[in-house]
């Protein structure tokens, strides 16, 4: 008996509502990472810096309270709503899942790399690919057990940075502190220096010595993003995203009672410690750290059910989130090639303000130009690409007309 053919999901296929909210996810990345590229990353993601005054400061304790750590865990859901339609498609076309998921997290590993060493430090697609191969472990749980088994990973991330708090503090009060302050205001002086002034390779230097770090950094990111992978896989086989309207009670108590617990929550890390110096790691910040994490997997929550409810008006944002890996990618280069030395030199030069403008025009281009793309080919760029890998085979890019 000839099997059923396991190709690209075609634009027909798919569910409308993920596009939407990877939409809206790769916007609140964006808002992110504008501090990142702007300057040093090290200086990046530490809270509301104290030296923005003004609108600056307004708009740096925005990005902070609503949305960093918000949207990467959205995205991270995402991608694991991705791997459970990619399974239920196999097995809906009796194909073996596994070595198609394998070239999928090995292509992906490969385009993360690149970005990673090439592009931007800043990369999250090398964690997704790493993660991935252990999100297929679970691939046989019980349906009803991912969520719990996502929070408890999610939050394993927190425990354990409560736990190095508090070893810590029992450490013998010395000048290590001191010592990991100035750990930390050498590399970020390395920073300036690659990507304010330096060439294209002192710049891939930087990146180099800079990757060994970020992977130290999966101790902690990576139960978070399992645990979203998780949670997103329960999303489509609940068929909670693609059937909203058989999980009232579920979206309702996402929308009205997650979200405003979520903010409470960061509200109290924000009251708890505003900002942490970089290199400074106490029981305190720790602590702020803590309550900040367990808000993003609160807040994430209540914008994919906001996002759910309001999906028709949200509608616009569904070209870009077809797009998503492309469009993530382009907003490295793009930003790297306006800021860093290399490019038009404006490293540092932005205010934290002009940073959400610049971000917010820079997406609806990218709408647009997704739009403009998607009515004459199947795929984004990338996204061919990574198909390609995926199926060892070169699915067809053009659209045909009918007519």
């Amino acid at each position: 008996m000839a099997l059923t053919p396991f190709q690209p999901t075609a634009a027909n296929e798919r569910i409308a509502t993920l596009d939407i909210l990877r939409g809206l996810a790769l916007l609140g990345i964006l808002l992110m990472n504008m501090e990142a590229f702007v300057g040093p990353l090290d200086l990046s993601f530490t809270g509301i810096d104290p030296h923005w005054q003004g609108v600056d400061r307004w708009a740096d304790a925005f990005v902070y309270i609503f949305v960093q750590g918000k949207f990467f865990t959205l995205f991270s859901l995402l991608f694991g709503a991705g791997f459970a339609v990619m399974a239920q498609r196999a097995e809906a076309a009796g194909r073996d899942f596994t070595r198609f998921y394998l070239r999928r997290s090995l292509g992906l590993l490969g385009i993360g790399l690149v970005h990673a060493l090439l592009v931007w430090s800043g990369d999250i697609l090398v964690a997704y690919a790493l993660l991935s191969f252990a999100l297929l472990a679970f691939r046989e749980a019980p349906c009803s057990w991912l969520p719990a088994l996502g929070v408890a990973s999610y939050l394993a991330a927190a425990c354990l940075m409560l736990l190095l708090g508090a070893l810590v503090a029992l450490l013998p009060a010395d000048d290590a502190g001191t010592s990991g302050a100035k750990a930390a205001q050498a590399a970020i002086e390395a920073q300036r220096l690659a990507y304010a002034q330096g060439s294209y390779l002192q710049a891939v230097a930087q990146r180099m010595r800079e990757f060994g770090t970020a992977l130290g950094g999966l101790i902690v990111v990576g139960p978070q993003i399992l645990g979203m992978f998780l949670i997103g896989a329960w999303f489509i086989r609940s068929g909670a995203i693609a059937q909203p309207a058989t999980y009232p009670r579920l979206f309702t108590r996402l929308r009205w009672l997650t979200l405003p617990g979520g903010l409470s929550v960061m509200l109290l890390s924000v009251w708890l410690q505003p900002y942490s110096a970089p290199g400074r790691f106490d029981l305190r910040s720790a602590s702020a750290f803590a309550l900040a994490a367990v808000a993003g997997l609160l807040m994430c929550l209540g914008y994919l059910a906001w996002g759910v409810r309001w999906s028709s008006a949200l509608r616009w944002l569904a070209p870009a989130g077809r797009m998503a890996l492309t469009n993530y990618l382009a907003q490295s280069v793009i930003c790297t090639l306006v800021f860093y030395g290399y490019g038009l030199g404006w490293f540092g030069q932005m205010g934290r303000a002009w940073q959400l403008l610049f971000a917010l025009v820079l997406f609806l281009l990218q709408v647009v130009v997704s739009r403009w793309w998607l009515a004459r080919f199947r795929f984004g760029p990338m996204e061919w690409v990574w198909r390609a890998i995926t199926y060892s085979q070169r699915p067809p890019m053009r659209l045909v007309r009918q007519g």
